[in-house]
């Protein structure tokens, strides 16, 4: 089982040509790789307690893949202030970035998208 939503996940690869292209990719995926290790650790500790679908955590997830580190953690901080209980919840999508232009690997890193 994954610590990511089946959203998240690619099929897209790091080539080593694409190195230099993936380096303003480096906020994003460190984001990431925090969020993961959050939904895989403690996220299980809480349990289902989000007023809304997806939680909060696979919104962040979601959020920051779509838009970057500081745009992500603004929507998933805006989320979280809404998750209370008082809110109605339901299902409160990442609405996708217009021009999307990387790939998604299995893990849920963001990499450059392939032209070949």
């Amino acid at each position: 089982m994954s610590a990511l939503p089946s959203y998240a996940m690619g099929t897209g690869h790091l080539h080593a040509g694409d190195l230099a292209r993936s380096i303003p990719l480096i906020p994003r995926n460190l984001a990431l790789g925090f969020l993961t290790a959050y939904r895989a650790v403690i996220s299980p500790v809480y349990g289902d307690v989000c007023a809304y679908y997806p939680s909060c955590s696979a919104y962040a997830v979601g959020a920051v893949q779509q838009h970057g580190a500081l745009k992500g953690a603004a929507l998933s901080a805006w989320r979280i202030l809404r998750c209370n209980p008082w809110s109605k919840g339901g299902v409160d999508d990442v609405r996708p970035h217009d021009h999307f232009r990387h790939d998604l690997t299995a893990r849920g890193f963001v990499v450059p998208s392939r032209k070949d």
